[in-house]
């Protein structure tokens, strides 16, 4: 690998709250073991959900300050909050040097519409409860993350659809070599409600499959200045390309896989496994020449839509391989991305 060793960024620590319960081991459990976390939907067109079991902002967090606090952002905080956990409280011994980058879809798709609904069958429109307003907002799930645990450093949301978790990493890996942070926690989680399922199912005519939901955060830093935490992975290189209509989708994630492969230094025969969302997974295959060892998470925790790629990465590191990975996603919008991990 060429381009991984001038200023190495590495994933040291890693946490998720999922469908198979909450922190990292449950996560990397449900993973290995294979087995499905769906069960009967409580809600919507599906028939089928996977959600976090007997999960609430209250429950997770405690009742003071949590009243008003929607599911995606207490998904997001309880993420957060678990990785902190594991690292101890020496990360954040200089909360300003410490950033936060958070993917999501829409954030929270049912408090959008709760509070757009009482304005508009209220007698007035301003007859709305102000302490829900936040929950409206896409940065609220991150913003509240770094409130909640005192992290004082550039805080980001990003939404990118299936290629949100990807994207976050690639945001936060240049705010690391932009030196406006030593250590960032980067991720993304995303909601089960009925109406960002009756959503998906409009938006793809009855053909996505059974949703899911959580959150999945992992702690980008240098391999130099990691203060003895071990190394997961080793990001060698992030590639993104667009394309213009559908059908264009798999070749712009070949050339797009390709270019990674090439850009890192990597022989394609030397990738160990790649972890996808499904989508487009020929394309990957003529990429590299072969048929890969295939990682998915969709089949096991539902479409967890902008957390999806985060899930992938999650699952990639906890996978206890060694050696060359990929981590690639398709967004149906227009865009494709892929990652190169060097597990050690």
């Amino acid at each position: 690998m060429t381009a991984s060793l001038v200023d190495t960024l590495v994933i040291s620590a890693w946490s998720a709250v999922s469908p198979f319960g909450m922190g990292a081991e449950a996560f990397a459990g449900g993973v290995r073991a294979g087995v499905p976390a769906l069960a009967p939907a409580p809600g919507g067109p599906f028939e089928q959900a996977a959600l976090v079991p007997d999960f609430s902002a209250a429950g997770a967090l405690g009742k003071k300050g949590t009243r008003t606090m929607d599911r995606v952002t207490a998904l997001a905080v309880s993420t957060v909050g678990r990785l902190l956990e594991e690292c101890g409280p020496a990360l954040l011994d200089q909360p300003d040097r410490v950033g936060v980058v958070l993917g999501t879809g829409s954030g929270s798709v049912q408090s959008i519409m709760d509070f757009t609904r009482d304005g508009l069958t209220g007698e007035k429109p301003y007859h709305v409860d102000p302490a829900l307003f936040p929950n409206t907002v896409m940065n609220r799930a991150a913003g509240q993350s770094a409130i909640w645990h005192k992290i004082k450093g550039p805080n980001t949301t990003i939404a990118g659809g299936a290629l949100t978790g990807l994207l976050a990493l690639s945001y936060a890996a240049r705010l690391l070599r932009g030196g406006h942070a030593d250590r960032v926690l980067v991720g993304a989680a995303e909601e089960y409600s009925e109406q960002r399922a009756w959503l998906e199912w409009r938006g793809s005519e009855g053909a996505a499959g059974p949703l899911g939901e959580g959150g999945a955060v992992v702690l980008l830093e240098r391999e130099s200045t990691r203060a003895g935490r071990p190394v997961l992975a080793r990001v060698v290189t992030t590639r993104f390309r667009g394309f213009f209509e559908p059908d264009g989708a798999a070749e712009a994630l070949r050339e797009c896989v390709r270019t990674a492969v090439a850009e890192a230094g990597v022989d394609p025969t030397d990738v160990v496994f790649v972890s996808t969302d499904g989508a487009e997974e020929q394309a990957v295959a003529e990429a590299l020449g072969r048929t890969p060892e295939w990682l998915r998470c969709v089949p096991l925790v539902g479409d967890t839509s902008a957390a999806v790629a985060s899930f992938q990465l999650a699952a990639a590191v906890a996978s206890g391989r060694s050696g060359v990975a990929l981590v690639t996603g398709v967004e149906r919008d227009g865009t494709v991305g892929c990652v190169v991990l060097d597990l050690p």
